[in-house]
């Protein structure tokens, strides 16, 4: 799968079919910080990937 992260800007390729919260441990992200997305949807961490997905990881911005 395509995995693009927006903190670094930079797109790397993961293989294999997992949850996202392995994805998450695999790139050493913690859950809580970043957003991740498939197409229009938010995925939770349980949510299973698809080796042909392209996948988005934002980093949570909160403000006032």
């Amino acid at each position: 799968m395509k995995v693009l992260l927006h903190q670094t800007r930079r797109e790397v390729e993961v293989r294999g079919p997992r949850t996202v919260k392995a994805l998450l441990n695999r790139l050493d992200l913690v859950s809580e910080s970043v957003l991740v997305i498939r197409g229009d949807q938010l995925l939770p961490d349980e949510e299973r990937l698809r080796p042909d997905d392209f996948i988005e990881i934002r980093p949570v911005i909160s403000g006032g």
